[in-house]
């Protein structure tokens, strides 16, 4: 048995711990954008709804059980952005599911998410 509690064989992390791993993965999307040869002005604005979400999961950590609905919350808070910000929501809710399911995304996440694109 693992005694790691960042281990994928331990209980689920917590959102907090999970979306501090998921906001290191943004430097990587964001190296991708720079190197795009359209206009990524779209794409940066949707990377920094992420970022502000992923940011307040951070501080709220909300229930494993609860992040979805916490994730509804945050939208319903934001009528300026709702569209884009839900597109964020639904991302990183997949992305929680995905850490949950596949044991490669979650040690990928635990290393670091490591990508020459950062």
């Amino acid at each position: 048995m693992n005694d790691d509690p960042a281990s994928t064989d331990a209980v689920p992390l917590r959102p907090a711990v999970f979306c501090a791993r998921l906001l290191a993965t943004l430097d990587a999307s964001d190296g991708r954008r720079k190197r795009r040869q359209r206009d990524t002005t779209p794409d940066a604005l949707g990377l920094e709804l992420k970022r502000a979400l992923l940011a307040q999961a951070i501080v709220d950590d909300p229930e494993p059980d609860r992040l979805e609905a916490w994730l509804i919350e945050r939208c319903a808070l934001d009528a300026v952005c709702a569209g884009a910000l839900r597109a964020m929501a639904l991302e990183v809710l997949e992305e929680w599911r995905m850490s949950e399911r596949v044991p490669g995304f979650r040690e990928w996440l635990d290393a670091g998410a490591p990508s020459a694109d950062a």
